[in-house]
């Protein structure tokens, strides 16, 4: 029985915590960052790509040189994995870009005194994922639990699909697995999609997600768009994702003309081939039928950069300093202040004139500067005060909404929702300033 276990798949980390195995799991990824537990284990795999400091387009091409090269994507930490010696190495062969795969596995295997079992995790399916986490417990004498957790994956999943199964008309999806470029997504993300009650035949059900034109998205028009790059959490799926205010025709595609565009934390619930697929399918089930679903996961999809776009009176009733997680006791974002001098075409600097560093809403204003407060976030906000009984009027979930709305900052202009304004705004002649 394994008791030395290292893993170079957050995905396998992941399962291993989940199966009861934390303290047995001597070695992560850089990437390991669930549970939070994780993250101060001896890092044993690093990628040798900046990818912090690096574009999605930038990320592609150097991968796609290194793979053509026959060069690696991972550094393995040969000395510390010797010195850990582990009895079990938990690996894959499914995705060079994803983990260290076959010839670094071979090649560490060659320094290691010992010969450790290894055991590979190459999913391709949700079935599949459910055999890793049964193999995983077989090795590691948890196959009782690895049993209940399966069994309690299948109740969850059954249930949507038996709500789904309802359903007269299946919405068009699609899953973006990238941005720039455009790749579509495979392996398990198609059949997620389909329990959840919609049709993304963009996707490719157990094979590798590739690159596809643009206009093939443009054909497909999908009813619901889910931005979910590989490697992102939901701040980063953000970011990349205003991107595609660029592409052609954006604005014509039914997800955004009716708000239904949303970006996601891929990293949690859909890169991952591990436990939180499921809550990741109970995700997708709400963004397509959210009549239908509810979502417990965590909450702030829209951050809490808009709670500045309302006063001290606001703040004050609904307790709004809480969700900022000690950033702010008040909001100063509207006090009077002389903004920082800058070249006023500097847009774009996250450091320029219109960056929030030493500059207030009111100075940003008289500059130009138009602030758009979201209904869907606003809606949400709503939700979570009443979630946290922070509302002492006790309004309705629609009354509360249309509080907070009516209590906005003066010149703030309030849009359904960014997907499908931005664009329209730059088609306009606005330009998108880079807050950092």
């Amino acid at each position: 029985m394994a008791r030395r276990i290292v893993s170079f798949l957050p995905s396998a980390t992941e399962m291993a915590c989940a199966l009861g195995l934390g303290d047995q799991l001597l070695g992560v990824t850089h990437e390991c960052d669930y549970p939070p537990e994780v993250r101060d284990k001896p890092i044993v795999v690093r990628s040798v790509l900046p990818i912090e400091r690096m574009s999605q387009r930038e990320i592609d091409t150097a991968v796609t040189e290194r793979l053509r090269n026959g060069l690696g994507l991972y550094q393995v930490d040969e000395s510390l994995i010797q010195d850990i010696a582990p009895d079990l190495i938990l690996t894959q062969d499914l995705c060079q870009v994803c983990a260290p795969s076959g010839n670094e596995v071979a090649q560490l295997l060659s320094t290691l005194p010992s010969k450790p079992q290894i055991l590979w995790l190459t999913p391709k399916s949700l079935e599949q994922i459910f055999d890793n986490l049964r193999e995983l417990g077989e090795a590691t004498g948890r196959l009782q639990r690895a049993g209940d957790l399966i069994a309690t994956s299948r109740a969850r999943l059954e249930k949507i699909a038996a709500a789904t199964r309802q359903i007269s008309r299946q919405p068009r999806v699609f899953c973006m697995e990238w941005v720039d470029p455009v790749y579509c997504s495979g392996h398990w993300v198609p059949e997620m999609v389909l329990i959840a009650g919609g049709r993304d035949e963009l996707g490719r059900v157990g094979s590798d997600s590739i690159r596809i034109p643009w206009r093939d998205v443009l054909q497909w028009a999908p009813e619901v768009l889910i931005v979910m790059p590989c490697g992102c959490d939901l701040e980063s799926a953000v970011s990349h994702g205003r991107q595609l205010f660029e592409y052609p025709s954006w604005s014509d595609l039914p997800a955004v003309q009716n708000n239904r565009v949303y970006a996601v934390d891929a990293n949690s619930y859909f890169a991952r081939p591990g436990p939180r697929i499921i809550k990741g399918t109970e995700l997708l089930a709400h963004l397509i039928h959210p009549a239908l679903f509810e979502w417990n996961g965590p909450q702030g999809t829209h951050g809490t950069a808009h709670l500045a776009l309302f006063g001290p009176a606001i703040w004050e009733k609904y307790q709004l300093a809480k969700l900022t997680d000690g950033k702010f006791q008040s909001n100063t974002l509207v006090a009077e202040q002389k903004g920082a001098a800058a070249d006023q075409k500097d847009y774009e600097n996250p450091e320029g004139v219109f960056s929030p560093h030493d500059n207030s809403i009111p100075e940003l204003q008289q500059r130009g500067v138009v602030f758009l407060a979201c209904h869907n976030a606003i809606w949400e906000l709503a939700e979570k005060l009443i979630a946290t009984e922070v509302n002492p009027d006790e309004l309705s979930h629609d009354a509360l909404a249309a509080e907070l709305t009516n209590h906005l900052i003066g010149g703030v202009v309030l849009t359904p929702g960014m997907g499908g304004t931005l664009p329209e705004l730059q088609r306009g002649g606005f330009n998108y300033a880079n807050s950092g």
